[in-house]
């Protein structure tokens, strides 16, 4: 009876006109199996019931047929079925925001006007019959991972009017052929492996309103002067392929321009006066070129302008004047060039700016007074010029400032009150000026520093006492107050910052070290140098268990030094010279590890390592007997000792490898094909390849053939304290980023990243040392056995290294930006190129925020190179 009454329905259905809604909720039922984890975001699909199709999620019907399929952001895995094709009243089609892989195809589709893809990880090509979706006005397959030649078969698609490409992997040449696509308003080709010349056929486009051409694509030759013809384009961005030559002066034709970005590129030649016709432009970007000459007095036209971005190029003369006067300006970038003169007096009254960074020019004269005239300032960056001068008043309210550089410059007087305790700064830089005065304390309660990251007031003249307002900063992890005439005692405040770097050195702090410094767990570096401190070393020194740098030399500081000390072994650089030490240097864990002359200057300190023997008063008995007695005494136990240290050496030797095994925990971080056993028959003298404070590396060759480098953490026994232990250490995804630069600086100069600087020091103190921080030396450490190599592919890669090496975290770029600037490298002959970064905010290279070629905008870090 069941079967008569499902046949029945099905042709009452066919009778009635529902046969193909029917054929519809086949292909969607096809279409379902063929995704991964479809629950629940299909559980509206009842697979059970064919007439409730039109009210399935991301269906829609027209005239009793599905005419709308929208599956975005689904987050559906899976593969698409070829079935899809058989929807053949489909209008729209939505699959983007989703993880489907595999190939796709879609037929047949006469009605087909909206296709988006995008955001998937589709492969293979798009070399469709586009002629049976002639109907087609938006394609989107931006970000996927598509590896082919550029459709050609889209030519065939008459009524395009948006079409996105980016984001895959197409390579070859932009087709001349695509300049017939008349009817295109939007074209996105960016972020590809295209290179050769854009063709000026493009040009013939002119109902183009977008146009996308660069990023990680590599092009030939000039920007083509035909794209002046595209009189409709409100979006041109260019950025960052290769381009070179000059700016085309035609460009001031497009008289609807919003936005231009030809940034990161090896344009030439001076700015186009022209471009002062564009009266739309809201954002100019033209930065890392090789331009020359001055800003254009025509730019005094751009009244709309938002962002004006000028930097790392060769430009000079004044900033002119009528930029402050620029109504809607936020951003101003104009470091790395060879600017002259004042700063606009009047810049920031506009009420609108946000990002000034003027850093690295020869700017002279005053900071202007009202930069956050409406509190809207965020990036403040005027580090390396010869600007003098009190800082204005006003800057200690701004309180929606985030970064601060002003270092390197002329400046004095006092900081603003107020100003180091900004709310939401996270970067404050004043070093290598004249700023004087006392540290004011916190007077506004309500207004705490929790999100400053790094203070700079080094190489000043500040004076007076530290304010207990310190223990406001916390989230401080740099704390820079060298070389100022900072005095009194060191405030047991200091305890309560978790800083991994501080360094009070070149002062005139006296009393005694606080105990509370052991509070500080986080610490790598202190240096309380050349102060006039007393007293003896705090033992609760020794709980900072991740010192790596520790200078008190020169001051007063007595009694003996703690041979708690020696069990921190992290810490390889130590220096206790010419203080007032007395007694026995201790001799083991680290101290074994340190020179002379970090003691030097310490007359009453004694020890083999000194060559200054302690001399210990000894008891005296009846003369002539006593000492021969004691001798023998004397050396008789130390016979006994040697008998039973032997002993039990030969004893641990002997169960080692029979006990390591159970004893020892293996914790893996991904999957390994080796044992525990296999990486302790690598834990021998035969197979050492560096030593360092914190262990000795070994060489291992696994039974599978792989070779790897184990490290072995020395003193680590298995109580629970001791497990700069091993998984408190301050790890996070910048961690990997520095031991990537200590690769692409063994690549450079061709040595092992320890061993070959002598004791304490590694590939990157050595590096810096020998280059003096300078990019312009780095052939001094390239691999001599190198026959020929390029000087700017060499500072370049010194570059990067160095910023990946950075000892603050906050300060390394991610990897995703190493990989840009790995990628991205220049290919410029001149020097003037390779001047110190800057640091500021380049705007987002992709106009997508898609996973796999996202561009955040590099982060340059300033001030970092010479």
């Amino acid at each position: 009876m069941v079967p008569f009454i499902v046949l029945t329905l099905f042709s009452l259905l066919s009778t009635t006109g529902f046969a193909s809604l029917v054929d519809d909720f086949r292909v969607l039922v096809s279409l379902k199996q063929g995704f991964e984890f479809p629950e629940p975001v299909l559980n509206t699909w009842d697979l059970s019931n064919p007439s409730s199709v039109c009210s399935w999620v991301g269906i829609h019907c027209s005239r009793g047929r599905v005419s709308s399929l929208d599956l975005t952001d689904f987050n559906l895995y899976g593969s698409v079925s070829p079935e899809i094709s058989k929807l053949d009243q489909l209008a729209s089609v939505s699959l983007a925001g989703n993880n489907f892989s595999g190939t796709i195809e879609l037929v047949g589709l006469s009605k087909l006007r909206f296709l988006n893809i995008s955001n998937n990880q589709f492969n293979g090509g798009l070399d469709w019959n586009y002629t049976s979706i002639a109907e087609l006005e938006v394609f989107d397959a931006f970000d996927n991972n598509f590896t082919a030649f550029l459709p050609l078969g889209i030519l065939n698609l008459k009524k395009l009017r948006h079409l996105e490409l980016g984001g895959n992997y197409f390579y070859g040449k932009i087709p001349a052929s695509y300049g017939k696509l008349v009817g295109l308003e939007y074209l996105s080709l960016m972020g590809n492996d295209l290179h050769g010349k854009i063709p000026g056929e493009l040009g013939n486009l002119t109902s183009l309103r977008e146009i996308y051409l660069g990023n990680f694509n590599v092009f030939e030759g000039e920007i083509p002067v035909e794209l002046s013809n595209l009189v409709n384009l409100v979006h041109m961005d260019l950025s960052s392929c290769g381009l070179g030559g000059p700016i085309p002066n035609e460009l001031g034709n497009l008289k609807l321009l919003h936005t231009l970005y030809l940034h990161i590129n090896l344009l030439s030649g001076s700015i186009p006066k022209e471009l002062g016709n564009l009266t739309n432009l809201v954002n100019l970007d033209l930065s890392y070129n090789a331009l020359t000459g001055e800003i254009p007095f025509e730019f005094i036209n751009l009244k709309q302008l938002n962002l004006l971005n000028l930097f790392l190029n060769r430009l000079h003369g004044s900033i002119p004047d009528y930029i402050a006067g620029l109504p809607n300006l936020e951003t101003l970038q104009l470091w790395n060039n060879n600017f002259t003169g004042v700063i606009p007096r009047n810049l920031g009254r506009n009420g609108n700016l946000q990002i000034l960074d003027l850093s690295s020019n020869k700017l002279t004269g005053t900071i202007p007074q009202d930069l956050c005239s409406s509190n809207q300032l965020r990036v403040l960056i005027l580090f390396k010029n010869f600007l003098f001068g009190p800082i204005p008043e006003g800057l200690g309210a701004c309180y929606s400032l985030t970064k601060v550089r002003l270092g390197q410059n002329y400046l004095n007087g006092s900081i603003p009150g107020g100003f180091i305790y900004l709310p939401e700064l996270n970067l404050a830089e004043f070093q290598s000026n004249y700023l004087s005065g006392t540290l004011s304390e916190n007077g506004n309660s309500s207004s705490k520093p929790a999100k400053l990251g790094q203070l700079d007031l080094s190489n000043n003249l500040f004076s007076g006492p530290l304010p207990s307002s310190l223990s406001n900063f916390s989230s401080l992890q740099t704390l820079l107050l060298s070389g100022n005439k900072f005095s009194g005692p060191i405030p047991p405040v200091i305890g309560e910052l978790q800083v991994l770097k501080l360094d009070l050195s070149r002062n005139s702090f006296s009393g005694p070290i606080p105990p509370e410094i052991g509070n500080c767990s986080y610490l790598t570096f202190l240096d309380m140098s050349q102060n006039n401190l007393s007293g003896p070393i705090p033992s609760d020194m020794s709980n900072i268990h991740n010192l790596n740098y520790l200078n008190l030399s020169r001051n007063h500081l007595n009694q003996t030094i703690p041979k708690s000390l020696g069990s921190l072994k992290s810490l390889t650089i130590a220096d206790f010279s010419f203080n007032d030490f007395a007694g026995k240097l201790p001799e083991s864990g680290q101290f074994s590890l340190f020179n002379a002359s970090s003691f030097a200057g310490n007359p009453l300190l004694c020890g083999p390592l000194l060559n200054n023997p302690c001399n210990f008063t000894t008891v005296t008995n009846t003369p002539g007997k006593a000492p021969s007695n004691f001798k023998l005494i004397f050396a008789l136990g130390l016979l006994i000792c040697s008998l039973i240290f032997a002993t039990a050496a030969l004893i641990k030797a002997k169960t080692f490898k029979k006990s390591s095994s159970d004893s020892w925990k293996l914790t893996t971080f991904q999957k390994l094909e080796f044992t525990v056993t296999d990486i302790i028959e690598c834990v021998k003298d035969g197979n050492v390849i560096g030593r360092g404070g914190a262990g000795i590396v070994y060489h291992g060759k696994m039974p599978n053939g792989v070779e790897i480098a184990v490290k072995k953490l020395l003193g680590f026994g298995n109580n629970s304290h001791d497990h700069e232990y091993a998984y408190t250490l301050k790890v996070d995804e910048k961690s990997d980023v520095y031991s990537f630069g200590v690769v692409l600086l063994e690549l450079l100069t061709g040595r092992r990243p320890v061993g070959d600087f002598g004791d304490g020091v590694d590939i990157v103190q050595w590096s810096k040392r020998a280059t003096n921080n300078r990019r312009e030396d780095a052939m001094a450490i390239a691999d001599p056995r190198l026959t020929m190599v390029p000087k700017e592919e060499a500072m370049h890669l010194f570059f990067i290294a160095m910023l990946c090496s950075q000892e603050n975290s906050i300060e390394r770029p991610t990897m995703r930006e190493v990989v840009q600037m790995l990628s991205e490298f220049p290919r410029q002959t001149s020097p003037d190129y390779y001047r110190s970064s800057s640091s500021s905010i380049l705007p987002q290279q992709s106009k997508k925020n898609g996973e796999k070629k996202e561009i955040d905008g590099l982060n340059y870090k300033q001030d970092l190179l010479v």
